[in-house]
């Protein structure tokens, strides 16, 4: 059974290290179970030596064992830690694609964060473990934006999030989109292979630009594209889209923040619907004629299974709310 959740004045608690954490840092075990308080504070209880491992001090690298007995003092959580488990998440189920004992692929859909944070109290995986109290464990394998929607892998044992992150990590897993876009994409343009530069507004919000390769924190990010449809514009907005809309399969060999919003409208052929990135007063008029979000999914995922490594393939076919915006078709294989 999971651990019960800290109170907010809390006493000293013992936890056993299980077989599924052993090997792990000590830090990492910590940040894991210690759900609501700061990183910051789980480090300093640690260098303080208030944290003790089958009575002796112990290291943040240092390795847990099945068994091992840790000492975690009292510890008082943040307001807004508080406020979470005095108000916890709604219970909510996602439509699942795949489960097993090791993990399951949900389809998200789009206006949902997958977690709580940068001003939303709550997300997908919050909601998941209200809706599945028994679950001993519930974990983000990798993100989403909010404005996207499709598979989204949650691991179910530490053993199969580590597995599963290892391959994210290697780009040993295939990640592709559908995309529609603004005007005729060419189909010439199979490969984008430009760095990408993290960067703040004045308010704080975030966003990524396409910098040169010889900037120093720009990311290497590769994606590939290909054209699965040319989609005719509607009548109504015939003059603001001569050249149509391109329904497109975009897979990432990176991951990496935004990726594919600013690759493709870097390269002058912007998502529909995207507020950060296109074309804003185009998106004020496919709003009108129906397409309410941005069209980013999710669609297919090639990966290994983490536990028997055979080969899986897995599919979210678009939501309701996109197909009629796909030119009646969805992306096929060759």
């Amino acid at each position: 059974m999971p651990h019960p959740p800290i109170p907010p004045a809390a006493a000293v608690r013992h936890l056993t290290v299980d077989d599924e954490s052993a090997g792990q840092r000590l830090d990492n075990f910590l940040i894991r179970e210690l759900k609501g308080v700061p990183k910051t504070h789980i480090y300093r209880i640690i260098r303080s030596g208030e944290v003790r491992r089958n009575k002796g001090r112990v290291s943040a690298d240092d390795r847990v064992q099945s068994g091992d007995v840790l000492r975690i003092p009292p510890i008082r959580l943040s307001q807004q830690a508080e406020e979470k488990q005095l108000n916890p998440a709604p219970a909510r189920q996602f439509p699942v694609v795949f489960e097993d004992e090791a993990f399951l692929a949900i389809d998200k859909p789009a206006g949902v964060a997958v977690h709580g944070g940068s001003g939303v109290s709550f997300g997908v995986i919050e909601q998941m473990r209200q809706a599945r109290p028994d679950a001993k464990l519930l974990e983000l394998v990798h993100r989403l934006d909010r404005e996207t929607s499709g598979l989204l892998l949650i691991a179910k044992r530490k053993s199969a999030l580590k597995a599963l992150q290892d391959q994210f990590r290697e780009r040993e897993t295939g990640k592709t989109y559908l995309a529609l876009v603004k005007g005729t994409w060419p189909a010439r343009l199979k490969v984008l292979d430009q760095p990408l530069h993290k960067y703040l507004l004045a308010d704080g919000e975030r966003r990524v630009r396409v910098t040169t390769k010889e900037d120093p924190d720009g990311m290497h990010s590769v994606t590939l594209v290909k054209v699965a449809a040319r989609v005719a514009a509607p009548t109504a907005l015939a003059a603001l889209l001569p050249d149509g809309l391109s329904l497109l399969e975009v897979t990432i060999k990176t991951g990496r923040t935004h990726q594919i919003r600013v690759h493709l409208s870097h390269a002058g052929y912007p998502i529909a619907g995207d507020d950060k990135y296109g074309d804003f007063e185009l998106n004020r008029q496919l709003a009108r004629a129906g397409l309410k979000r941005m069209f980013l999914h999710a669609w297919r995922l090639r990966l290994s299974h983490p536990v028997t490594g055979n080969p899986l393939e897995l599919h979210a076919e678009l939501p309701d709310e996109l197909q009629s915006w796909s030119g009646g078709r969805l992306a096929k294989e060759d």
